[in-house]
């Protein structure tokens, strides 16, 4: 009984794979032909890279079907064998209970048997007639599989034989695949062979600057030559461009009476040129879209100039009268002093 339920699993099992495979086979025609129709629209330069992609990714999955449709064949001839060795079991089963049953009617009729004889008897007898209806039950299942299996496009691969197009697509990409790599190995070699020249510092062969497409020595001379000049124009335009930012600098402190220094990105520190002691600075933060604006920052020299922060900041909102009037302020205390 566990034997035959065994049976049926298999065959059910790969009756659903093959179906499974059927569809797969459906689905794989539908990707045709959309594939097909976006080939249609690909250029030349498109068509190579999609179609090897896509052509690997198909021989992948034919494999794969091929290798699934393989393995359920083989449990599906196996749960026929199986199926066989049943039915012949069960037409032996029941010649058995026929035999039983005549043996238990000329031994009922040759000698009494006793009551649980009998019984044991009758229940081995419907166990084996149960069995045996089981039995034609999968039989009966399996013939309906197979029929199904065979409806849906199933087919005996060794009894079988596939033909295959003179002007396959697949075999073309193929060769056309092989072709590109046969290029693209030669361009490597040619490549490696220029690196090792690069290497040596050696002149690059004319083959070699061809395939690469380098310039001549000559005319990578002359790009050095072009660089190095552009360099050293350039350090001349620094030192000269330093050069006018001090004289710029000096020339600020001293007309304005303060040195500018730029602390921090928007920050700007001002110190006077009669400050007491080097530590007394102002430090102005630009403000704005454009920077137009400035504020005052809080430092120990600013607290002790309070009254002219108020008059001159506050009220008059005039940097340029509050940096006038310190001045006048601390050049007073130098001149007091």
């Amino acid at each position: 009984m566990s034997s035959a339920h065994c049976c049926l699993n298999r065959v059910t099992f790969a009756a659903e794979g093959v179906g499974a495979r059927w569809r797969g086979i459906e689905e794989r025609d539908g990707m045709r032909a959309i594939l097909g129709s976006y080939d249609s629209e690909l250029t030349a330069a498109e068509y190579s890279p999609q179609l090897t992609r896509r052509m690997r990714e198909a021989e992948d999955m034919v494999q794969k079907v091929h290798a699934h449709n393989s393995e359920m064949e083989a449990q599906l001839s196996q749960a026929l064998e199986e199926l066989g060795g049943q039915k012949q079991r069960a037409d032996m089963l029941e010649m058995e209970v026929k035999m039983l049953q005549s043996q238990t009617s000329a031994a009922e009729q040759s000698f009494p048997l006793s009551r649980e004889e009998a019984s044991s008897l009758r229940l081995k007898i419907e166990e084996l007639e149960g069995e045996r209806s089981r039995l034609e039950e999968d039989k009966k299942m399996l013939e309906m599989q197979l029929e199904r299996f065979t409806l849906q496009g199933g087919y005996d691969q060794s009894r079988t034989k596939v033909l295959h197009m003179s002007m396959n697509p697949a075999s073309a990409a193929k060769q056309r695949l092989r072709e590109d790599q046969a290029r693209l190995q030669e361009e490597c070699e040619q490549l490696r062979e220029l690196v090792r020249a690069l290497e040596r510092g050696g002149p690059v062969p004319a083959d070699l600057e061809a395939a690469a497409s380098l310039p001549s020595s000559k005319e990578l001379t002359e790009l050095r030559k072009q660089v190095e000049s552009a360099e050293l124009k350039n350090q001349r335009l620094k030192e000269v461009f330093q050069t006018k930012i001090q004289e710029f600098r000096k020339v600020c402190y001293a007309l304005t009476g303060y040195q500018i220094d730029i602390t921090t990105e928007n920050q700007y520190r001002l110190t006077s040129m009669y400050a007491e002691h080097k530590a007394d600075c102002l430090i102005f933060k630009a403000t704005g879209p454009s920077g137009a604006k400035m504020q005052l920052l809080e430092t120990a020299f600013s607290s002790s100039v309070q009254e002219l922060i108020e008059l001159h900041l506050l009220r008059q909102d005039s940097i340029p009268a509050f940096l006038s009037a310190l001045t006048l302020d601390l050049f007073s205390r130098q001149t007091v002093a």
